[in-house]
């Protein structure tokens, strides 16, 4: 039978926390040494959670935040905990998820549910911060389990293995990381203002192009008037298709594929040329996906991202598209046109093309075919389109605005991999290894 903590000797309390060193993740300066997360650097304090059903809460409204798994969910008058803290997801976290973070602080009276679990480190509030940074880089692979909603049980949690430094290295890392961090957040904020204020402009041109007052003096210096302009549903501009997805189970039809097979995952910019996905002819032949020519317009109709956005572009190569998609092939009508419209209407069309009581938000295939743009004759589209294009020209930096604030949140995990593994200049070797700071704080219980 295991002992009891509280009856192992200083001896086996330590050999319990390290991890052997035929299974440390990686080599870590000298000094330090590899801890498992219970045993070695926290205490899981799960037993001071409890959920509270959202009717309740309403019904003990307070001032007392109450948190899940990845930050606040709501308020409460009561409180379980009031001291400085990390959480980690029980389920519901985004595990898998690079970029996004599984861990947070909380500090001061609050409540937890029991999506996530509450941890306390044995170096204060320094300990707190780095085991925090640390278990939003840390690789979940092989310590959640489940399908449609993962789940960190406090077993796997527990075993977790985690870098030990010295204490004064942790300070240091975590200032590091603070400023680094800061700074990289400053300049963020200076990219969404940047963008903000392009979109605004572009908001403002389009509304002018739509209106007919960006190709006014042309409609007046070639006796046309604004009564040219046709109202036309998005149906009747060509000749539209649905997407599919080859069998998976074949590989004749993925391996070694050449065709662009789009998905809402590659819809990130105005045009398409290229996605993370290639099928073959084969695939095509005998599938329900069909060839989109080149020029037409791409429509995502199925993804989570239409809570913010409607994707449209315009592939500049022959691709096929995936069932959560559809292409409009245009006839009579310029396509970049069709794209700006549709850009400029893009708020009215999730607004009044959304499927309701979807569990993936979705667009009404129907409502969306019956959309109705003004469309003038394709003279005029052509040098609306002209006009445009000169104008947005002088805007491309914010593409590449739009692509280095995506870099950000990267950036931030490339740091806190480096801190981790000491290469961030701040490890001073001369002192004292952390495995005189583990038995010290293992023998103060």
């Amino acid at each position: 039978m295991a002992k009891k903590k509280e009856n192992l000797s200083p001896e086996e309390l330590l050999k319990q926390a390290l991890v052997p060193e035929c299974e440390w993740p990686y080599m870590v300066p000298e000094n330090w040494v590899w801890v498992y997360l219970n045993d070695g650097f926290a205490e899981c304090l799960d037993k001071f959670r409890k959920p509270v059903n959202g009717t309740e809460r309403d019904e003990r409204s307070g001032g007392i935040p109450y948190y899940g798994a990845t930050g606040q969910v709501g308020w409460i008058d009561d409180f379980l905990t009031n001291e400085h803290l990390v959480l980690v997801g029980e389920d519901g976290a985004p595990f898998l998820e690079y970029i996004k973070n599984k861990a947070y602080i909380i500090d001061g009276k609050a409540w937890v549910n029991n999506h996530a679990h509450i941890l306390r480190s044995r170096y204060g509030k320094v300990g707190n911060e780095f085991l925090m940074h640390y278990l939003n880089i840390f690789n979940f692979h092989g310590y959640v389990s489940g399908t449609t909603r993962l789940k960190l049980t406090q077993a796997s949690m527990n075993r977790i293995p985690i870098v030990l430094p010295p204490h004064a290295e942790q300070q240091r890392i975590v200032d590091r990381i603070e400023s680094l961090f800061e700074k990289l957040d400053q300049a963020k904020g200076l990219i969404q203002d940047a963008l903000d204020s392009f979109e605004n402009r572009k908001a403002a041109i389009l509304h002018k192009a739509f209106s007919g007052e960006l190709t006014k003096k042309w409609r007046e210096e070639n006796g046309v008037g604004m009564e040219s302009w046709e109202e036309k549903t998005l149906k009747s501009c060509g000749t539209w298709y649905g997407g599919g997805t080859p069998s998976k189970a074949s590989s004749d039809y993925w391996e070694n594929g050449t065709i662009p097979w789009v998905s809402p995952k590659d819809m990130k910019s105005r045009y398409i040329e290229q996605s993370e996905d290639y099928i073959t002819e084969k695939a095509v032949k005998e599938s329900s996906t069909n060839l989109v020519t080149e020029n037409s317009l791409l429509f995502v109709v199925r993804s989570g991202i239409l809570r913010r956005i409607l994707p449209i572009a315009i592939n500049n190569v022959v691709v096929t598209i995936n069932q959560d998609m559809k292409a409009l092939i245009p006839k009579g009508i310029n396509s970049e046109f069709i794209y700006w419209q549709c850009v400029f209407e893009e708020a009215n069309i999730r607004e009044k093309c959304s499927k309701s009581g979807t569990t993936v938000e979705s667009i009404s295939t129907e409502l969306l075919y019956n959309f109705v743009i003004k469309v003038p004759n394709i003279a005029e589209q052509k040098e609306l389109v002209n006009v445009l294009n000169v104008i947005f020209s002088k805007e491309e930096s914010a593409e590449e605005l739009i692509d280095l604030h995506s870099k950000i949140d990267h950036m931030k995990k490339s740091i806190l991999a480096r801190a981790f593994r000491g290469d961030l200049g701040t490890n001073d070797p001369s002192e004292e290894s952390a495995l005189s700071l583990l038995n010290e704080v293992l023998k103060n219980g």
